[in-house]
Formats: C-alpha cells, structure tokens, sequence
C-alpha cells in the first residue's frame, strides 16, 4: 500500500517538474516548447486539400491578386510525400508578376482550418502589423501595397513560428519589372524562373532550427501559359528539361527562398553575360561564374548556350546540390 502510494508521488512530482521545466523565467524554453507544438500541429491532421489556383486580374496599374493558405500533400521525391502548407496548393508558392508602380490589392484566404497563416511580401514598403497581420481559418484579409521598387523578391508567411511556416511550403517570389525594362531586354530569347528551397523532416521544428535539410531542390514557375510549373522536388527539372535553341541568350529569374542556407547559384558549362542583383537593373554586373544568395535572395542572370548539349543549374554548395539542387537546361539546334 505504501509503496504504491509513493509511486503515484514520485510519478505526479516528475510530471509537475517537467511542466515547470518548459515554463522556466524568461520564456526562452516556453517559448521554444511552444514553438515546435505549434509547428506540429498541422502535420498531425494530415489533411490534404485540392489545390485552389491563384487568381491575378489586372485593370491598367490595378492588380488584383487572390491566394489561399492551404494544406496540401507535395511529393519531394517519387517516394516521399510531404504534407506541406502551401499557397494554393504549391510549394514553392504561386508566381506573382506586377509591373513597378503597380499598386496590388492582394485577398489571403485561409482554408486551413488549425492556424492562421499572413502574407509578407518583400516587395513592398507596409506597417507590417497591419498589412502582414494574421488571417485566422476560414476568414479572409484584404490589403493593399504599391510595387514601388523593380525586382525579384521572396514572399512568405510570417506568422509565429515563421521559420515553421516557411520550412513547411509557406515561401514563393513575386517579380515586379522595371518600367524602363532591363538594358538587355532585346538580346533575350528565352526566359524562365528558378527558385531553390530546403526541406527539412516533417512537422520537426526543432530540425527545422537546429538540424540539416533532408532535401535541397529547384522548382520552376510558369512565367507564361504552357511553361512548365512544378513544385520543389528532386527529380522533375532532371527528367524534363529547360530547353532553348543554341546560341540563345537565357534570362533566369532566380530567388532562394530559404529558410536557412545560402545559395551559391551557377549554370555548368557558361559564365553569366549580364547579373542584377535582387532584380534591379542599376545592380548590373557582368561575366560572373557564380551569383551569391542569401536566404530570400533574389537575382536575374543571363548567358549564353553556345553549344548543343546538357547544362546542369546547380548551386556550388555541393552538399546541398547532392541533396537534390540540380535543374537541367538543354540547348538543341
């Protein structure tokens, strides 16, 4: 009788100590504890929603831009399925393209129905507590911005944890082209849109913080109808090549989205013609072998395919390209 008493204290003792133990002073390990609850608690429901298609309208400098915050199976590799949250369905998110000056009326509709999801677009100047605020499950948000600097620019989800909400499928790019165009807009034959991002074990925030990427992958965005738009894997931009004629002049816009590494961007096989950082044609540079992006950093290259043949688009950091950050672009006569 005794010991089985003194086993019940020991064990409400222990469950009383842990419980103290993730609200220590300061909140540091409340905070992290919450944190990876938080980020959890959407993989736990593993539901899988159709994906909604983006609605973009425009009306002279109007744009009108409708997206949804929804949970949607992503398949990373042929035999990995990711159940992501993701705008409309992609994850990377949907492509956005305004012109500078634009001003974008942008709705968020959350379908998912555990959390609240936000919009932070990077292109843009906007009180963050008030354009970027949260949009709880099954209501909406309105706001507007003015697309008032040319480039190519990450947008996400920022609500708490952010780094959760992005490492699980919450990250895209939006472009806004210069008014006066790019000085070698003329020269350019083909063009398309590269994004890199990382994949980290699901639902595993503290992976997401502390640990290595699973995968790290390329995905492509449709810039105009029949392009190729696919999600971030490891193997579509290897089986069904970028393709352009030999001798053209390719403009890549390329954003790494993160949410951690760097991106040592380079095509094998060519030296970049012409480089604007973050997309902005007074950032221009020229013959580079390799353009550097930080988390969220964007750029457009240019080059040359001289010769008929295979081009592989990596980034030189090569622990990530072995983990699946490999495209491939093929030049034909």
């Amino acid at each position: 009788m005794f010991n089985n008493k003194l086993s019940k204290n020991l064990i409400l003792a222990s469950i009383i100590s842990l419980a103290l133990a993730g609200c220590s002073v300061g909140g540091k390990n409340n905070q992290d504890h919450v944190a990876i609850s938080d980020a959890k608690k959407v993989t736990k429901q593993k539901i899988n929603q159709k994906p909604t298609p983006i609605k973009l309208t425009k009306n002279g400098t109007d744009v009108y831009v409708e997206m949804t915050a929804q949970v949607t199976n992503i398949n990373i590799t042929k035999t990995l399925t990711y159940n992501a949250w993701t705008y409309n369905g992609e994850a990377p998110g949907p492509l956005v393209v305004v012109n500078e000056g634009d001003t974008i009326h942008f709705k968020l509709k959350n379908m998912d129905p555990t959390r609240s999801h936000s919009m932070d677009f990077h292109a843009v100047h906007a009180a963050p507590d008030k354009k970027f605020s949260e949009v709880n499950p099954n209501h909406e948000g309105n706001y507007t911005y003015t697309a008032s600097n040319p480039g190519v620019f990450m947008y996400h989800c920022g609500s708490h944890p952010t780094l959760g909400h992005i490492a699980n499928g919450m990250g895209g790019v939006i472009i806004v082209k210069p008014k006066n165009g790019y000085p070698t807009d003329s020269e350019v034959d083909k063009e398309f849109v590269i994004i890199q991002n990382e994949w980290y074990k699901e639902g595993d925030f503290q992976n997401m913080r502390d640990g290595e990427p699973s995968q790290v992958v390329f995905s492509t965005k449709a810039l105009k109808k029949g392009d190729q738009n696919t999600n971030g894997d490891t193997f579509t931009l290897k089986e069904k090549p970028l393709t352009a004629k030999v001798g053209d002049k390719v403009r890549l816009y390329v954003d790494n989205v993160g949410p951690n590494h760097t991106s040592s961007f380079h095509v094998v096989g060519t030296v970049f013609d012409d480089v604007y950082i973050d997309g902005n044609p007074y950032n221009r540079m020229k013959g580079l072998q390799t353009v550097l992006l930080p988390a969220s950093g964007g750029a457009v290259v240019e080059f040359t395919l001289k010769e008929e043949g295979t081009y592989s688009i990596v980034t030189h950091q090569f622990n990530d390209a072995d983990k699946g950050a490999i495209a491939k672009i093929k030049a034909i006569k």
